[in-house]
């Protein structure tokens, strides 16, 4: 199944970032949280659900959602629901010229091995097939890497091609994320295990059907640059993986090539008390700063 080529030409091409708006059953509390809704502002799943999709509608339909937005990652709910009235993932590139993205794992299994797996994912196949029928250009998919542990580094990898080979073959592009822990003692030890087995595993994907890469931004500037060049990458994109969004940044743009695909520090500032104008204003100033890391 062949893959748009003009999205893909946007992500390979396109000058700006990816805003990471897949925010699951586990982070959407905190999320609201930030954007000033307590918990006590909802009842059940349902209707917290409900409040953060408002969020994500109220950012992707705001001016300041432009062309310096290369693509979007939506959660899996997202899908079936709309934007300003259209089906959501069809409203980002109609709309906006917003590539979709569909974040597909289940959450973290436990830790084991320094490592947290991608736990199963039933109805893999029907799930892939519904989001390229809606339009859908790729995936995303998160482990976990928390310490040094070779066996565990490979187990990661092992799981997240072969779970990217699927997606190929549903004609989508996967992005692959072996997040590593930011608070990790031997970061930089993890990274360039991290990086070989990456090349290792990246020199048995076709050029012509290639993944992204989703990483931390390293300890190390300009350390995935053999990554960014790879001919079976499409992108590097960075996770802000709890920094805030000036460190971010800062290490972004210390790294030629890799763009931006933050989730927390794209919404950061922004609160369900202001007005249109002053919620436009904040966001357009967090989307302007990061899209200037992700060109510098």
């Amino acid at each position: 199944m062949t893959i748009n080529s003009e999205q893909r030409d946007r992500i390979a091409s396109g000058q700006g970032f990816i805003a990471a708006l897949d925010q699951s059953g586990g982070s959407t509390p905190k999320a609201l949280k930030l954007y000033g809704i307590d918990e006590s502002a909802y009842a059940n799943d349902a209707e917290m659900f409900a409040l953060v999709h408002r969020m994500r509608e109220r950012i992707v339909t705001s001016p300041a959602f432009d062309g310096r937005i290369l693509g979007a990652i939506l959660f899996e709910r997202t899908l079936d629901d709309s934007f300003a009235g259209q089906e959501a993932a069809r409203f980002l590139w109609e709309q906006k010229k917003v590539v979709p993205f569909l974040k597909i794992d289940k959450g973290l299994a436990d830790e084991e091995g320094g490592v947290q797996l991608l736990k199963p994912i039933p109805g893999l196949e029907d799930l892939l097939a519904r989001a390229k029928a809606k339009g859908v250009f790729g995936t995303k998919e998160r482990s976990v890497i928390k310490a040094n542990n070779a066996a565990g580094i490979a187990a990661v990898l092992d799981q997240q091609f072969e779970l990217a080979r699927k997606v190929l073959a549903a004609g989508l592009v996967p992005i692959i994320e072996p997040e590593v822990d930011i608070k990790a003692a031997d970061k930089e030890a993890i990274e360039t295990e991290l990086k070989r087995g990456l090349l290792e595993r990246l020199d048995t994907i076709d050029a012509s059907t290639p993944v992204m890469l989703k990483l931390t931004l390293p300890s190390l500037d300009g350390y995935f640059a053999e990554l960014v060049e790879h001919p079976s990458v499409l992108k590097v994109v960075a996770l802000s993986g709890g920094y805030s969004r000036e460190e971010a940044n800062a290490k972004l743009a210390r790294n030629p090539g890799v763009i931006a695909s933050f989730s927390r520090a794209l919404t950061e500032g922004l609160g369900a008390q202001q007005s249109d104008e002053e919620f436009n204003k904040a966001l357009d100033a967090s989307i302007e700063s990061i899209y200037r890391a992700s060109i510098a």
